[in-house]
């Protein structure tokens, strides 16, 4: 019996001993990286296009594929075979799908917006010719595929593809003043989008946003580079309380070359634009500072006149989604969070509702679009449970509603133009994505791609399953997950390092495949942590009123959920209450830094990543969204600033920011160290150069970031 059990302990050893350690070279270099369908188009028969590598030539091309046999039937374009492009980088068709504009030297800006070089290319004749031999922004086809609108300089150009002529829409653009046909910074970070025009759909008109930044006040960062005196980047960003840009709404005519200005009366945004079915009829969104009063607008831009169609207000706040569609009769199919939770809607052209299409305590998450032959809607939903994401169909009249997609876990959807196929995305905790062929029935035909191989690399790893449970506290009960080490006894007890990031709409908490914080998190737990992650109030897809009780007082109730969640968390046998941690980025960086200062009774580290320190340094949008102004809300804004809680810190603290980030300022970490020295606390602090909020661009960024965040958790954790 003696040496039956020395076996036993033997093999468990050497079975442990053999479990690959998950380096974090290896999580930051792309080993990891799941096997994807890139820039996948559907096209308006039944094929779709891909951007692949072609290894042979290490070339780029875009693939053309049948959608019922999923055979290749055409190599469209490859790189190799074109003057001035080395690798495609994006791609798009105009409408009858006999060009395409492609980009190359594509270069960041910021979040969203991008410059790069473009080519027209003929599918027909295989010519190819350079849209404006400066960098541009945002070209596009007009619907009748005789000119490319584009933006050069913060000014709109169209180009005439017939005598490769191109003629300004706008002459006043200039950096830091006007914008025209792009959105500011504010309205591109928290409105998310970039292009800010629109092609009417006989391609006649060109409707755009003028930004007149004029007045907005100016932020400074100093970019250290490489030369010998750093430069300053300067651009124009609002915070809290002070002056937006004057956005205006145009029309352009192309044929008699001038524009209206389409006067939408009192309003502080125009988050959305969108051409009707009607040619002649433009829609607009607007909506008011405080973000608490939205309208619809239709402007016919023959004659600038405007009517209302419809309004919607909230005792908080409204938000911003992509979900107008448009019928052939111009009524539409709108969602909406007046109900409690996000749900369809169909209104008629006069903006009087017909009928509620979906309905029930679960919110509609996405909306692919409607095939208007069979009245039939296709949208994304958390009817599966709030972690999960599943595809359904519908009648437009809110019957014969069919569930298209299983298991749970995480489905989007990529339908074809027609409706008849759709490719869906799949994917859960333990899975990685698959990609499979559906009828628009919801029947799967084919496998087109699995990460099969990325499971047999990772089996030598051991790595531990995400727990997923619902923690009950006084406040609530919250989605959560837990994960241990593949080791875990529970005889023994383990640190605990908590990960969120709280912020209003926001999910952690979800069934879907690792990102690369999750194999950090997997290496972690093979160094004996577990990690925990709780979504407490004010995060999404759980109602409106569990999301907007966080109004007026962001971070006030998320930071008290996270120490009692700690708290719950700390009084299971098998995790050491003496030894729990925070993790946070963002708007998550603010909340470990507030836990750990407010809960210092609770939290022993905490690691807090480019957080905002004070909503009075974030931009107008996304602040006044969920606390007003400062003028208006100042004890909203400063009872809940970790800046004036730095006397409570007892534990230790790492501080970390990137002195390039445009998004949350280096600014906030400044202080948040300024409040630290004066209250004499020590703390860790770490800066890198020029990077921006996501502290990823440059050579080894990320691995050394991650290196130093596990070498600060092993030392005091």
């Amino acid at each position: 019996m003696k040496r039956y059990l020395l076996l036993i302990l033997a093999l468990s050893s050497l079975a442990t001993a053999q479990q690959k350690d998950l380096l974090l070279a290896d999580i930051w270099n792309g080993s990891f990286s799941p096997a994807q369908m890139h820039s996948l188009r559907s096209m308006q028969s039944d094929h779709y296009t891909v951007l692949q590598y072609n290894r042979l030539f290490g070339s780029t091309a875009i693939d053309k594929y049948h959608y019922g046999t999923l055979e290749k039937v055409a190599t469209l374009v490859d790189s190799k075979d074109l003057a001035g492009i080395d690798h495609i980088e994006s791609y798009a068709f105009n409408h009858n799908e006999t060009k395409l504009l492609l980009g190359t030297a594509i270069s960041p800006i910021y979040r969203r917006s991008t410059t790069g070089i473009y080519f027209v290319y003929d599918l027909e004749t295989k010519t190819c010719e350079k849209v404006d031999s400066a960098p541009i922004q945002e070209p596009s086809f007009s619907p009748n595929s005789q000119q490319v609108a584009y933006v050069k300089d913060n000014n709109l150009y169209i180009k005439n593809l017939s005598n490769n002529h191109s003629i300004p829409v706008t002459r006043d653009g200039q950096k830091n003043r006007v914008i025209n046909g792009i959105c500011d910074w504010v309205y591109e970070e928290e409105f998310a989008f970039v292009k800010a025009y629109e092609w009417s759909p006989d391609g006649a008109h060109l409707a755009f946003l003028r930004f007149d930044e004029t007045e907005v006040p100016s932020f400074s960062m100093q970019v250290t580079g490489t030369e010998l005196y750093p430069r300053q980047q300067v651009f124009k960003y609002p915070k809290a309380g002070e002056k937006n840009a004057v956005v205006s709404l145009h029309s352009y005519a192309l044929k008699s070359q001038k524009t209206k200005a389409i006067d939408l009366g009192d309003y502080a945004y125009i988050p959305r634009i969108k051409w009707t079915r009607d040619t002649n009829l433009l829609a607009a969104i607007t909506l008011n500072r405080h973000q608490n009063e939205l309208n619809l607008y239709f402007a016919d831009i023959r004659t600038a006149t405007v009517k209302k169609v419809l309004q919607e207000t909230d005792p908080a706040y409204i938000e911003i989604h992509d979900h107008l569609h448009f019928l052939e009769d111009n009524s539409f199919v709108w969602s909406s969070e007046q109900g409690g939770f996000r749900h369809l809607y169909h209104y008629n052209g006069q903006g009087t509702l017909r009928q509620q299409i979906t309905s029930g305590n679960w919110e509609v998450t996405d909306f692919y679009g409607m095939d208007e032959t069979r009245n039939t809607l296709y949208y994304q939903s958390v009817e599966d449970g709030a972690i999960n994401r599943t595809i359904y169909s519908i009648r437009l009249n809110g019957k014969k509603k069919r569930r298209l997609s299983s298991p749970s876990g995480t489905h989007e959807a990529s339908f074809s133009k027609n409706f008849h196929y759709f490719i869906d995305a799949y994917s859960d905790a333990n899975t990685p994505p698959t990609y499979t062929l559906f009828n628009g029935e919801g029947k799967a035909l084919k496998e087109i791609l699995n990460n099969q191989a990325l499971l047999d690399k990772l089996a030598p790893y051991g790595l531990a399953k995400k727990e997923f449970f619902q923690l009950e506290t006084e406040h609530g009960t919250f989605n959560a997950w837990l994960l241990k080490p593949a080791d875990f006894d529970p005889n023994k007890t383990y640190p605990l390092l908590m990960n969120q990031y709280s912020g209003p709409g926001s999910q952690e908490v979800s069934n879907q495949w690792n990102n690369a914080d999750d194999y950090w998190f997997q290496h972690l737990a093979q160094q004996g942590y577990i990690i925990a992650c709780v979504d407490g109030r004010g995060t999404g897809f759980r109602g409106a009123a569990f999301k907007k009780s966080t109004y007026l007082n962001l971070v006030k109730y998320e930071t008290i959920d996270q120490i009692n969640a700690a708290r719950s968390l700390g009084a299971r046998p098998y995790i050491n209450a003496d030894e729990i941690g925070i993790f946070g980025w963002s708007f998550g960086g603010q909340m470990a830094a507030n836990c750990l200062f407010k809960g210092n009774e609770v939290f022993k580290v905490g690691i807090a990543v480019a957080p905002v320190t004070n909503w009075r340094f974030y931009d107008t949008i996304y602040t006044e969204r969920y606390m007003r102004t400062p003028q208006e809300n100042p004890e909203g804004y400063d009872r809940n600033s970790p800046t004036n809680f730095a006397h409570l810190l007892k534990g230790k603290f790492l501080l970390i920011h990137g002195s390039g980030d445009d998004n949350v300022h280096v600014q906030n970490s400044l202080r948040l160290s300024q409040a630290l020295i004066e209250a004499n606390k020590p703390f860790e602090q770490f800066i890198y150069p020029d990077r921006a909020h996501g502290i990823h661009r440059g050579k080894n960024t990320r691995l050394h970031l991650y290196n130093k965040m596990t070498t600060f958790i092993r030392e005091n954790l």
